[in-house]
């Protein structure tokens, strides 16, 4: 009886954070273009770092996207001898502290497509990355199928992956999904749906081990090939999609 009144508490604790939380920031996609008021394009193939960083083989356009139906939906496309997608940000216009940061999303499948929710320190223009630190919100590969990868970057890490998660739902590449992370000055909780898939609580917060301690901004993007996405990409199932229905941030 007692597991149950404080499995009870447990949850009602926890229902009355969430409700406690007021919404700050929401986007919808519900014009007819994306607005720029929030929202900037990296463009390019990201030289003189070429590859973006990570070998990647597409270059961002600012016409790889559309909105429609109240979604933005990014695609990826081999056009030629290149492939295109879009990249864009809130660096500047949109950036936060702090809070529950959602997307409802659908995803791409294939091999080659990488499709990400991830968020950068608002100074990596000052201290490059990865001291600026790196959140990794929703990241997928096509190349493994069911997963949902859920990552930080840090000075202390050197930039590697070693802070994160893979997560297996078999029905991941099915419908819409929501994708969030709650972020605190002590934690980073990640969850898919209702699911709490990491968390990351270093005891020893450090410059190096806990840049989160300053505004991110937002990035969603969809990546082909690369270091994580490939090397191979099969050119068969392009174009594809990954479609944002929403974007909230609570605090």
């Amino acid at each position: 009886m007692k597991k149950i009144v404080v499995l009870l508490f447990v949850v009602n604790f926890s229902y009355a954070q969430q409700t406690n939380r007021k919404l700050v920031w929401e986007e919808n996609f519900d014009g007819k273009e994306l607005n720029e008021k929030n929202w900037n394009f990296e463009l390019g193939d990201g030289c003189p770092n070429c590859g973006w960083g990570n070998n990647e083989r597409q270059l961002y356009t600012n016409q790889n996207h559309k909105i429609t139906k109240d979604h933005l939906v990014i695609t990826a496309k081999k056009e030629a001898d290149k492939y295109t997608s879009t990249r864009i940000t809130t660096k500047g216009k949109k950036e936060f502290q702090y809070g529950r940061f959602e997307a409802r999303a659908k995803l791409p499948v294939g091999q080659g497509v990488w499709p990400a929710l991830w968020m950068l320190g608002s100074n990596i223009t000052e201290v490059g990355w990865p001291k600026c630190g790196e959140i990794d919100i929703l990241e997928y590969v096509g190349k493994e199928p069911n997963m949902v990868f859920t990552s930080l970057h840090t000075q202390d890490s050197h930039g590697n992956t070693i802070n994160t998660k893979k997560t297996r739902f078999d029905d991941i590449e099915e419908g819409f999904h929501i994708y969030a992370m709650e972020w605190t000055k002590d934690k980073i909780d990640f969850f898919v749906d209702d699911t709490l898939v990491y968390t990351f609580a270093p005891e020893n917060k450090t410059e190096a081990v806990w840049p989160f301690n300053q505004p991110f901004y937002i990035i969603v993007n969809m990546a082909i090939g690369g270091n994580f996405g490939g090397p191979e990409v099969d050119d068969t199932i392009l174009p594809q999609d990954f479609t944002v229905d929403y974007i909230r941030v609570y605090q």
